[in-house]
């Protein structure tokens, strides 16, 4: 486990996916009305995909659930255990975690959607090049305790 905690507030979060949304909405994909659907990585994307649902307008949202930590959270192997079958690569989708860590997460779903576009709120530096945009860096020993956690 990390050697630093950060804990996020619920008003802090919801500011941080808030500007996140507002990174989004600057993309030349967004203004020319391109993405049709969200992709949230379950369990960390659930409340950031909500806000971005919402601050998008976008009503098309599906799920992947993917396990890559243990209940002491500790790091696993990654094991999707309900996938998901947008089409075309994922064209017109983004998918969204809270954070990208090491970028294992969106490596494997970036396999089966290589057309879509990558959104985390927060990143840490070995992660953060497979996320397309994200706020916050965090860096790479802090360990991150959302509110919902």
């Amino acid at each position: 486990m990390s050697s630093h905690k950060l804990k996020i507030k619920w008003e802090e979060f919801e500011h941080h996916a808030n500007a996140l949304c507002h990174r989004i909405k600057e993309t030349d994909e967004y203004k020319q009305g391109k993405y049709k659907g969200l992709l949230c990585v379950t369990r960390g994307g659930l409340v950031p995909t909500a806000i971005l649902a919402r601050e998008l307008n976008i009503r098309l949202v599906d799920t992947m659930c993917i396990v890559s930590y243990d209940d002491d959270d500790n790091q696993t192997d990654l094991n999707i255990i309900k996938d998901t079958s947008i089409d075309n690569g994922g064209e017109g989708w983004l998918i969204v975690d809270d954070l990208v860590d090491t970028g294992n997460t969106f490596d494997i779903i970036r396999k089966k959607y290589p057309n879509a576009h990558y959104v985390s709120v927060y990143a840490k530096p070995k992660g953060r090049k497979k996320s397309d945009i994200f706020m916050i860096e965090i860096p790479q020993e802090t360990w991150i305790v959302l509110p919902w956690e």
